[in-house]
């Protein structure tokens, strides 16, 4: 059966290929019309604690998430510069919270209007701290609205919260960052982390460490426009040591491969997940490297690559599934994800893979106007072998109604505007 199945799969991606600019332009046209219904689901008015308007994934979340409303401003501020304002909201009603909580720089990834947290860990996310993307959401609204003055005010507040996770996230001895659970990647069940409270702190995480070497160089960018030449020097040399310990540390050249690695033994977690190469958004390896990589792995229908996007887990890995559930974990090991499909995408363009990434537009796209034209919505991650969608359903909901997704799915639309219109938005700042 395997010789048949490779050779069913080699025409299906012959038929993609087809897919050229001109058949991708409908496809849009389809989705932003689908897309006006939803979007405005994300964008919630100021109340409470939040001075300005916030952004929420919408169906089951009516809070403020980190990397969630980090997607869904960058795709907004790609929409138009008017809308580049919910970014820049995002940004301010975190980083008032350090003030509001306990002034250390702790602050959740999750924020409620109507309610502070408390400064303590939940049995389940520990020490839930916001992932590093503040900064960056800083830059990329910032270099859209053509403004920077606003960020003056929070710049201290932005400087707590870099120090706090380099304080409690940081391991001196690897120069590299860690999660504290699985749970606070976002990544709920990553088999290339851990839950296990026994456990935590256990793994150096490639995917953070991208993620905070790009906070690093946007901390850098704002103290430039600010004026401030010592605090950007310091984050472009904070920036450069941490991609040197990367590549030291984590890069397995013979496997072409980057992996998580345990604080204790210093032995890799030679699990292919898809945070593995989230590395590639970045210009940390030789392009060469990079480009074995996505060859061998990600655009590789034996690991990474399914026929309805890009799985969040290698096929090969015996704990891949596509099993539907949200509680107490979503599933991230082996579903589609649309906002790490948009970093594959992002990968594909940054590394010359055109033509994949084009397929992967349209892949993408039919995949969420499908749902829409089913559902009304979307859902959160998608079966990697069938499409369907999966969490959350009608039956996991407390009303036993569908209660729909919107959030980080958005960004489809972005990658078929790169693709049928040449606007490209791939969160990219001067430097």
């Amino acid at each position: 059966m395997r010789p048949i199945l490779a050779a069913l799969f080699a025409v299906w991606l012959a038929v993609l290929q087809a897919d050229t600019t001109k058949s991708l332009k409908p496809l849009l046209d389809d989705v932003s019309a689908a897309y006006a219904k939803l979007e405005p689901q994300t964008i919630r008015p100021a109340v409470g604690y939040f001075k300005y308007d916030y952004l929420i994934p919408a169906g089951f979340y009516k809070q403020m998430w980190d990397w969630d409303g980090f997607f869904i401003g960058s795709h907004l501020t790609h929409q138009s510069r008017e809308q580049a304002k919910y970014l820049k909201w995002w940004v301010l009603n975190f980083t008032a919270a350090v003030t509001e909580i306990n002034k250390d720089g702790w602050v959740p990834g999750v924020l409620l209007a109507d309610k502070l947290p408390e400064p303590k860990p939940s049995p389940i996310l520990g020490w839930f701290t916001v992932k590093p993307f503040l900064a960056q959401g800083a830059v990329i609204a910032s270099e859209r609205l053509g403004d920077y003055t606003w960020v003056a005010p929070a710049w201290e507040d932005l400087r707590l919260i870099v120090a706090y996770r380099e304080k409690t996230q940081y391991d001196p001895k690897w120069e590299l960052f860690f999660w504290e659970t699985a749970m606070q990647s976002g990544e709920d069940n990553n088999v290339a982390l851990t839950n296990d409270p026994k456990d935590r702190n256990a793994i150096l995480a490639v995917d953070l460490c991208t993620f905070q070497l790009r906070e690093y160089k946007a901390m850098s960018r704002i103290a430039e426009r600010l004026g401030k030449k010592n605090e950007a020097g310091e984050y472009r040399r904070k920036a450069d040591k941490l991609r040197a310990a990367m590549l030291k540390h984590l890069w397995f050249a013979h496997d072409a491969m980057f992996f998580n690695l345990r604080r204790d033994t210093g032995k890799p977690v030679q699990r292919i997940s898809g945070s593995n190469f989230v590395p590639l958004i970045e210009d940390i390896l030789p392009p060469s490297d990079a480009r074995t990589m996505i060859r061998r792995y990600l655009w590789n229908s034996g690991y990474m690559l399914a026929p309805y996007g890009i799985r969040s887990l290698s096929k090969k890995d015996p704990a891949y599934n596509n099993v539907s559930m949200i509680d107490p974990y979503s599933n991230w090991q082996g579903p589609v994800w649309i906002n790490t499909n948009y970093l594959y995408f992002l990968a594909l363009k940054r590394y010359g893979f055109d033509d994949e990434a084009a397929q992967l537009a349209g892949i993408l796209g039919r995949l969420v106007l499908a749902d829409i034209h089913k559902w009304g919505s979307m859902h959160e991650c998608y079966h990697a072998e069938t499409g369907e969608g999966l969490a959350p359903t009608a039956e996991q909901s407390r009303d036993h109604t569908f209660p729909g997704f919107v959030g980080w799915n958005l960004l489809v639309q972005d990658m078929l505007h790169c693709e049928a219109k040449g606007d490209c938005f791939r969160l990219d700042w001067p430097m």
